[in-house]
């Protein structure tokens, strides 16, 4: 959660697995594809359910099977997801799905006797596309490439099957309906399956990235208030609903703006990178860190009781302690302590605001008993007295 976005795109940006950052924007894209995914279905139900009357051949029937069942994969998966249940599993899991249905659909074909149906088909064949498609909105770019290669090796395993056995330009499949067999058009297909493939991953490559240059904090590469905000809403609502601990801790840097007076605002810079990289290191991938504003950090601590988390604060305070800081182009090294107050939910309050609001009360109380100190015991966090505030970066 520390490290800044890197400009070049490298294998382990590819294969490691999506980041706090990226989990609700998959979670909103695999609504988006259960909704999708559940009206196509429809519609495929749809059309061969009216040809059944006038119609019931053997094509009509297999069209009708796989879109039932296609339809009551879609009503499940939207049922669940619809409960607000999403793992990064899940997007995987429905990404194959929808591309071995649609190989299902065509190895139907093969299983039947119809083998031109299989490899020229011109509707079925196209809804592959639709799927890889689909992919791009998990915004993981693992799921678009085993999306992919899992097309490209049903596709060539149905092509490879029915060219084995088959003798599919005789005469006897005349006047061919679905035309001719062709290597050359399969192997078209194929290659423009892959293109897809890279396209969706290019999409999400982009999209991570744009979306992680928007909630960045340039300085110092952590979150930003805004993306802060939004996870707050996400981890309280899922603290609530799981009945799980959550903490939040407030972190000032003391007399940070003394420190820019004395060293120039170059060694702040360069010290509040230093400490956002130091906090960071101490912290699980699970937890969210983001710079508040001006010196001050706010840390989202979920699945964490009230006393792991003083405790994981106050480790974070001792390292900062003993933390020596080079300050550039003065040659001198400095030294900075940080002051925090935490809450918790449920002991605390159950809504952001009012554990925002105790932690800032709290990091108060820490700065009025003298800094460089964690508040986080019930009972703490009283009112500020009137008439007396401490600026920021005091």
């Amino acid at each position: 959660m520390t490290d800044r976005p890197s400009r070049a795109i490298n294998v382990r940006d590819i294969l490691r697995p999506p980041d706090p950052l990226m989990l609700d924007a998959g979670a909103a894209g695999e609504i988006l594809v259960a909704r999708i995914r559940l009206s196509l279905t429809v519609l495929l139900v749809l059309i061969p359910l009216f040809a059944v009357p006038s119609n019931t051949s053997i094509e009509t029937l297999i069209g009708l099977g796989t879109a039932l069942a296609a339809m009551l994969f879609a009503i499940a998966v939207y049922l669940l997801v619809r409960q607000g249940f999403y793992r990064p599993w899940l997007g995987m899991l429905t990404s194959v799905l929808d591309v071995s249905l649609v190989s299902g659909a065509l190895a139907m074909f093969l299983i039947v006797g119809l083998p031109h149906t299989a490899v020229n088909s011109r509707v079925v064949f196209e809804v592959y596309f639709l799927a890889i498609a689909a992919s791009s909105l998990r915004y993981d770019v693992r799921i678009c490439l085993v999306a992919g290669l899992l097309t490209l090796v049903e596709y060539a395993a149905i092509v490879w099957y029915a060219q084995s056995h088959w003798d599919l330009n005789n005469a006897m499949f005349a006047p061919f309906p679905y035309g001719m067999f062709d290597w050359g058009s399969q192997i078209s297909r194929l290659i423009i399956l892959f293109a897809a493939a890279i396209l969706a991953s290019a999409v999400v490559l982009r999209a991570q990235r744009l979306r992680r240059l928007s909630t960045s904090d340039r300085l110092t590469g952590l979150m930003n208030r805004g993306y802060f905000d939004e996870r707050m809403t996400a981890e309280v609502s899922r603290a609530r609903r799981y009945n799980h601990p959550l903490s939040v801790a407030m972190i000032d840097v003391d007399h940070f703006k003394r420190f820019n007076d004395t060293m120039g605002h170059a060694a702040g810079d360069a010290a509040l990178q230093v400490l956002a990289r130091t906090i960071g290191s101490a912290l699980r991938k699970s937890d969210i860190i983001a710079r508040y504003g001006g010196e001050e950090f706010v840390v989202i601590l979920p699945m964490t009781s009230r006393s792991l988390a003083v405790d994981k604060v106050e480790a974070m305070r001792l390292e900062v302690a003993n933390l020596v800081i080079d300050i550039p182009k003065r040659g001198v090294q400095a030294r900075l302590t940080i002051s925090a107050g935490v809450a918790c939910l449920p002991e605390d309050g159950l809504e952001e605001v009012d554990l925002l609001d105790l932690a800032d009360r709290r990091l108060f109380e820490a700065k009025q008993e003298g800094r460089n100190k964690v508040v986080g015991l019930p009972g703490s966090g009283r009112l500020r007295p009137s008439g007396s505030e401490i600026r920021p970066g005091e």
